[in-house]
């Protein structure tokens, strides 16, 4: 365990060694800051001085070396159009983002699984199919066109929900949080199920299939046989083998819920890390592009290693050093 924690460790540090690379210079070369930040009617030398205070005027090598002193000490460089911290602007748009995030995949589970439970035990009936047939829609209708749909539904048409915005948060452990408070909560609901429809889909589909696949196994008819209970037989015993892939699939989906929040925070105006990249494109604010790349780099392979560390615990049989 111990030889394998660190193996991975190392290829983490080697991913993100590489990614810096990737993200840097990809963002580096395209477009020039210097166009959108300086007002047309600047002189030459307002613009030289302008490029030097940021850094520009020298070579892509050097600054990358700079960006990667920087790095190792915990900074990612200070924002062009902010001249504020890259990484304090975004860890104050960061719990916005994880809270609607968690929220997202909770009822990815909370709705998936047990719909998919059901469909995967009678996938003929009329509920069954008509659970299936929900979740092509959860797959192939859009998100903003679905967020869209439900503002001008609930908040527009019926008045049940507010439409944008984060409402009125309240304090724990020094951060402001929306779920504390009943107007936090109402102004969560449809960002969250906007977020979370494809992942519910994907979560029913993959339970569905694993039920249908264990359920003809020889060690589901030897459990039956045994005389235990059906819903012994399904929580305990097929529930362990089908839920590998399910949080697998959990689990990359959270990074991703992160990673692209961006058109749900952009459609009900989410104060979060999402919209802040949005802006931060618009103005080719470099230092928080690069910023926030790498958090999401991170949050992906730390979200893997947690991942396999949960195989684990859902299959004994499974071991991360490779030994019988």
């Amino acid at each position: 365990m111990t030889t394998w924690l660190l193996r991975r460790l190392v290829q983490a540090v080697f991913v993100m060694l590489a990614m810096t690379v990737i993200v840097f210079v990809g963002v580096n070369v395209i477009g020039d800051p210097v166009e959108i930040l300086i007002s047309p009617d600047a002189d030459q030398a307002e613009r030289l001085r302008v490029i030097a205070a940021f850094g520009l005027d020298k070579p892509l090598w050097e600054q990358y070396l700079h960006f990667l002193g920087g790095v190792v000490q915990g900074d990612l460089g200070k924002s062009f159009v902010f001249n504020e911290p890259a990484l304090r602007l975004i860890g104050g748009r960061f719990p916005a983002t994880m809270e609607l995030a968690f929220t997202a995949v909770a009822l990815s589970v909370i709705v998936g699984i047990p719909l998919g439970l059901y469909a995967g035990l009678k996938p003929d009936g009329l509920l069954g199919r008509a659970i299936m047939a929900g979740s092509i829609l959860g797959f192939s209708l859009p998100t903003f066109w679905v967020g869209l749909m439900l503002i001008m539904v609930f908040a527009v048409q019926l008045g049940w929900l507010p439409s944008t915005g984060r409402g009125t948060t309240a304090e724990f452990l020094g951060i402001q949080w929306s779920f504390l408070t009943r107007d936090g909560l109402a102004h969560m609901v449809m960002p969250a199920t906007n977020l979370a429809l494809g992942n519910i889909a994907l979560v029913l589909r993959l339970t569905r299939a694993g039920v249908r696949e264990n359920l003809g196994l020889e060690y589901v008819k030897f459990a039956r046989a045994k005389g235990l209970s059906p819903s012994r037989v399904l929580f305990v015993h097929v529930m362990k083998n089908i839920m590998i892939p399910v949080v697998t699939v959990i689990g990359l989906e959270f990074g991703s819920v992160v990673a692209f929040a961006v058109v749900t925070e952009s459609v009900f105006a989410w104060p979060g890390m999402g919209k802040l990249i949005i802006d931060s494109i618009n103005v080719l604010d470099r230092p928080v592009i690069v910023a926030y790349l790498m958090m999401i780099v991170v949050l992906f392979v730390t979200i893997n290693l947690l991942v396999d560390l949960m195989y684990t615990v859902l299959d004994p049989r499974v071991r991360l050093d490779g030994r019988e």
